[in-house]
């Protein structure tokens, strides 16, 4: 009995522990994924697009919750 439960234990701290590095993989592919936008480039888009702030919430959509991990 008490080897099942170790046994059990052991594969729910494997699976958590594969979740958190899978989930830290993913992020950093995002990451390397994502081009570089260095100042001049960034002021560039904002004078041909403006800012987030000049749009309303229902013209912006956030495109951040596509990168989270869920389980």
């Amino acid at each position: 009995m008490k080897e099942t439960i170790e046994i059990q234990e052991l594969k729910q701290l494997i699976k958590e522990t594969m979740r958190e590095v899978l989930r830290e993989e993913r992020l950093t592919l995002c990451k390397i994924l994502m081009p570089y936008v260095n100042d001049e480039e960034q002021t560039e888009l904002e004078n041909e697009f403006g800012s987030l702030a000049d749009y309303s919430e229902d013209e912006a959509v956030d495109m951040t919750t596509w990168v989270k991990f869920t389980v």
